[in-house]
Formats: C-alpha cells, sequence, structure tokens
C-alpha cells in the first residue's frame, strides 16, 4: 500500500486526532510549567528591587542624599553585578552605583518600571545583558536607579520556549510515524480479512480468516466472522442436502399421487373404487403437505424467526400434555408410556416449538417400540452442571453409535426398505430447535433402546436451588441394579 493510503485510512486519522489531543496536552503542560518557574522567577526579581527600593527610601528620608549616595557605594561594592544601582544629579551625571551611565534604551513601563541593556565587563571582552529596574526622582533633579540583571530570568524563558518548540515537533514527528506505523499494520491484518472474503466471494466458502492469536478485537472480528462464515457454509449445505433430498424422496410420493389420480380418472372404475383412489391420493398429498410443514418449521428455527417468542416455559406442562395425547395411542399398541415429572423445571424459549420437539421424539419412540415394550418421558434438572432437561427413552432397537450423528440431518432414514411411515425429518427438526434454543441433543445407548435427552441453559432467576434439589430427589440417578433391571420393568 501507498503511503499516501495510509493517510486516508480511518486508522491514521484516529492516530492522529489522538496525536493532536496529545500534542495539545503537552502545549497546557509545558504552558503552566513555563508560567510556574519563570513568572515566578520574574515576579521574585521585582518584589527583590521593590524591597531594596524601599529600603533606599527610609535612608534617604534619615541621612539625605550623602548618606543615600554612600550606601550605594557600599553595596554595590559588595553585592556585585546582580543588583544594580546608579545614583545621578540633575545633568545626569553619574554620582554612585554600579553602571557607568542612565541606560539610553530604557522601555518605561508601568510604575516607573523600566527594561534596558546595559554592557558588563573590560573593554576587550565585554557583553550586552539584559535588566529591569525602577526609576526614582529625587529632589533638585537627582534620579536614583535600582534594578536585577534578569539575564538569568530569561535564559530559563529561552530555554522554556525552547522546549516547548522541540516537543511539539519530536510529538508530531513520533505521533505521524507511530500514526503511520500501527495504520499498516492494522490495515496489513484488514487486507487480510478482505482478501478472504473476496475468495470466498468468488466461491471458495471453505476458506477461513487466520487469527494471529493477540487476543485483540482483530481476533474476536475474525473469530466471528468465521463462527459466521461456518453457519452460512452449513446453511448452504443444507439447502444443496435438502434439495437433494427433496428430489430423491418426493419424487416416489409424487408419482403415487398421479398414478391414483390417474387411476381415478378411468372410465371402467367403480364409484367405490374411484373414491378409495380419491382418499389414498388425498392421504398421499397430506403426507407432503406435512413434509413441507416440517421443512417450513426446519428452515425457521435455524434462522431464528422464532427468538422474538421466546418466554418462560415449563416443561412439565409440555410432557405433561404430550402423555394426554399419545397414552390412548400406546395403549392401543401394547406400549407401556411413563412420566416421571420434577415439581418445576422452567426454561426460556418458544411453547409451540418446544412441543413439536417433544411430540416428534414420542412419535418416534413410539414408531420404532415394540410390541410390550416401554416408553418414558422424563423431565429433571442433571446433577452436574443444574441444567433443565427432559429426555425420551424407549424399548426399540435404538441407533448405531456411528449413526447418532447423521440422523440429525434431513431426510435420513436408517431403514434402507424406507416402508416405515415418515420422512425423516422428526429428529432434524427437533436438532433445529435444540439450536435455536442453545440447548444440546444427546442421542445415547438405553441398553436397550434409544435415550434421547435435550438440555437447555439454566434460568438462575426463575429455578431456586431449593427447586433444584426438589427435583434431583424426584429424579435420582439410576443405580447399576436398576440398569440392569431395566429390559424387565420396560420391556
Amino acid at each position: 500500500m501507498r503511503l499516501l493510503d495510509v493517510f486516508r485510512t480511518a486508522t491514521f486519522r484516529l492516530a492522529f486526532a489522538y496525536l493532536c489531543l496529545f500534542a495539545v496536552s503537552v502545549l497546557v503542560l509545558l504552558g503552566f510549567i513555563y508560567w510556574s518557574i519563570a513568572g515566578k522567577m520574574a515576579t521574585q526579581s521585582d518584589e527583590t528591587i521593590n524591597a531594596e527600593v524601599q529600603g533606599l527610601a527610609e535612608q534617604y528620608k534619615r541621612r539625605l542624599l550623602p548618606g543615600l549616595r554612600a550606601i550605594i557605594i557600599e553595596r554595590s561594592s559588595r553585592l556585585g553585578q546582580r543588583t544594580l544601582y546608579l545614583l545621578t544629579s540633575f545633568d545626569g551625571t553619574p554620582l554612585a552605583g554600579n553602571l557607568s551611565q542612565w541606560p539610553p534604551d530604557a522601555k518605561a513601563t508601568a510604575q516607573n518600571w523600566i527594561n534596558f541593556t546595559y554592557i558588563r565587563g573590560p573593554e576587550d571582552d565585554r557583553e550586552t545583558r539584559p535588566g529591569r529596574a525602577v526609576q526614582v526622582v529625587l529632589q533638585g533633579g537627582f534620579k536614583l536607579l535600582v534594578g536585577r540583571d534578569v539575564s538569568e530570568v530569561n535564559a530559563v524563558e529561552t530555554t522554556i520556549r525552547s522546549t516547548l518548540l522541540w516537543a511539539l515537533a519530536i510529538t508530531g514527528f513520533f505521533g505521524v510515524a507511530g500514526g503511520v506505523w500501527i495504520s499498516r499494520n492494522v490495515i496489513r491484518r484488514l487486507e487480510v480479512i478482505n482478501r478472504t472474503s473476496r475468495e470466498i466471494m468468488s466461491g471458495d466458502l471453505t476458506r477461513r480468516i487466520p487469527v494471529q492469536g493477540n487476543r485483540d478485537e482483530l481476533d474476536d472480528l475474525a473469530k466471528n466472522l468465521n463462527e459466521m462464515l461456518e453457519q452460512i457454509e452449513r446453511l448452504m449445505m443444507g439447502m444443496r442436502e435438502v434439495a437433494d433430498n427433496i428430489a430423491h424422496d418426493l419424487r416416489t410420493p409424487l408419482n403415487r399421487l398421479r398414478n391414483k389420480l390417474e387411476g381415478a380418472m378411468i372410465g371402467n372404475t367403480s364409484r367405490e373404487e374411484t373414491v378409495q383412489a380419491l382418499e389414498s391420493a388425498i392421504g398421499e398429498a397430506d403426507g407432503l403437505i406435512s413434509t413441507f410443514n416440517s421443512l417450513l418449521l426446519i428452515a425457521e428455527a435455524e434462522t431464528g424467526a422464532h427468538r422474538d417468542t421466546l418466554e418462560l416455559v415449563d416443561l412439565n406442562e409440555i410432557v405433561r400434555d404430550i402423555a394426554d395425547l399419545y397414552t390412548p395411542a400406546a395403549e392401543d399398541r401394547g406400549i407401556s408410556f411413563k412420566l416421571l415429572a420434577a415439581s418445576r423445571v422452567m426454561v426460556r424459549g418458544n411453547r409451540s416449538l418446544l412441543a413439536r420437539a417433544a411430540a416428534n421424539l414420542v412419535e418416534n419412540a413410539l414408531k420404532y417400540t415394540p410390541e410390550g415394550g416401554a416408553v418414558t418421558v422424563s423431565t429433571f434438572i442433571a446433577r452436574d452442571d443444574d441444567r433443565p432437561a427432559f429426555s425420551v427413552r424407549d424399548t426399540g432397537p435404538g441407533i448405531p453409535e456411528d449413526d447418532r450423528e447423521r440422523v440429525l440431518d434431513r431426510f435420513v432414514r436408517l431403514e434402507r426398505s424406507r416402508n416405515t411411515p415418515g420422512s425423516g425429518l422428526g429428529l432434524s427438526l427437533v436438532a433445529a430447535v435444540a439450536r435455536m434454543h442453545d440447548a444440546t441433543i444427546a442421542l445415547e445407548d438405553a441398553k436397550p433402546g434409544l435415550l434421547a435427552t435435550l438440555s437447555f441453559p439454566r434460568v438462575e432467576t426463575v429455578l431456586a436451588p431449593s427447586i433444584a434439589a426438589q427435583a434431583r430427589r424426584v429424579l435420582p440417578a439410576p443405580t447399576k441394579a436398576q440398569r440392569a433391571r431395566e429390559p424387565e420393568t420396560q420391556g
């Protein structure tokens, strides 16, 4: 990237804004130092001059002009050149002091203050130095000048001003250099994200944004984008699988529907045969409509279309309704239907989708449980992590361990002949509902049969510890002896 492009980046603009703020802070800080040091030194110098003038004024009142002249001579020889004195006659002739003449370039200020320059040193090494003094007019036209050499104060002021300028210059240089360096680093990482995005847009959905491992906000962005890409890839793969499975699984029932309708149109059939053919065609159409409804529910659950309808739901109410609905069907087939419910198991979810998922699990268990078997529906609070859950246990053939992940996909049926009614969407709908509710689904071997468990996130504000403990007492973990007797009690 060119250097000019760096200056147009948002990162550099942010760094430059911070530089300006920092420069203003440095300026304020050094200005305060300048005011504190140089200003205080100038004030102290003026106060010293005022004190000296007051002392000489008192001496002048007591000893008049001769006494004042003697004091100035004595102090000039004793104090050296730091304190400046000059006493002149009415015509400007010097009478006493360490200045050779009245300063010709004296610039008067308020209250008889003057700023001037004077020459000090031998003739072969003279130097011009700055001074500040108070001038006093005495009786008879005599004039008195009392001041101090302010070269030290001026040097401090000059040093601080120079330091201020250098500090601003150095701050600006390192600020711009740092802004360019930071911008180039950020741009380099953003370019990786942009390049990966372009590759993904070109069709390579397997590409992922590399994570540097710095645990900064760009790493968080990369992780979130990678999770989003995985979700998009999963949904697109699911769409492809759905399209393939629809073409494969719905072709047969559509052909049957067409053949039955074509048979009903044949003129040599009896009225009873026509009615029977139409009823069979309606049954095929209902099956197709049910399949499409299931696909629609799966799509809505996976896209989170019902997340705004989540509310506090008691799993016991749902499983009791499911038990009331399926108990007669279980009794007709000679299957024992049991319900084990804790006192209160609260989750946050969509009631209708949770009921549909529970109904699919129960219906799937009843479908594969042989006559004389048992189906048990339980709600409980997990002992290890206090998560609310419900499970469905049957005594059917179960699912091989290698196929337990695969059966959660759409249109997956382990029965090769596909003689059992169904579309292979029951467990995939359960899995979609579980993902929508941030729940986990586990398929385990019930020995014999299958144990399907849905575990939900905890709802701490609703489920008190006492309730959780009560739920554990209602549904304790089975012992080895109980597990050994399970086939006898459920089958």
